[in-house]
């Protein structure tokens, strides 16, 4: 495992979905991990990252709706995402940052009605 991320879907809009990602110990240890999306014909943007202590950071555009968290004993990313948006559909992916490693299978997200 590289970088795996799972639990994607179809939601409602107004719905939640919590994603999950594995890891790499050569990856994650140490590292802030990011929470990455691209969506349909979009460029891949960061959406949060959570340093190896917990340090949160949100994009603008998830902020109140998106929470991050991190099992370093498992080297797993937990994103919560709530009170989804037909914007937030996407391809979903975990990676460090700033420096990132190969892009690994990222799951997708559909929010629409």
């Amino acid at each position: 495992v590289q970088l795996q991320a799972s639990g994607g879907g179809l939601v409602q809009p107004g719905g939640s979905l919590r994603l999950s990602c594995a890891a790499s110990a050569n990856i994650f240890t140490g590292s802030v991990m990011g929470w990455y999306r691209q969506a349909p014909g979009e460029q891949r943007e960061l959406v949060a990252r959570i340093s190896s202590g917990g340090i949160l950071h949100y994009s603008e555009s998830v902020k109140g709706r998106f929470t991050v968290s991190r099992d370093n004993a498992k080297n797993m990313l937990y994103p919560q995402m709530n009170s989804l948006k037909p914007e937030d559909t996407a391809i979903y992916y975990c990676n460090a940052y700033p420096m990132t490693f190969s892009w690994g299978q990222g799951t997708e997200v559909t929010v629409s009605s």
